[in-house]
């Protein structure tokens, strides 16, 4: 999540965007979108993608990474 939590807040940031802005464009809540940046572990996929998608991206499958013993 917390990959997750940076790219959002960065890329509100790069475009100057509050996150009250951010929630109106969105489409989502104030409160999904601090939620969002300060990591909540459990949150609508759907709502993350209405949120992502303004930055041209989508949640995906990704490899995880293993720790060898």
């Amino acid at each position: 999540m917390e990959i997750l939590s940076q790219f959002v807040k960065d890329r509100r940031k790069r475009l100057g965007l509050t996150q009250e802005d951010l929630s109106f464009k969105a489409g989502v809540g104030l409160r999904f979108v601090r939620d969002l940046e300060q990591g909540k572990k459990s949150l609508r996929v759907d709502k993350v993608n209405q949120v992502l998608s303004l930055f041209g991206h989508e949640l995906g499958p990704v490899p995880q990474e293993r720790k060898e013993e």
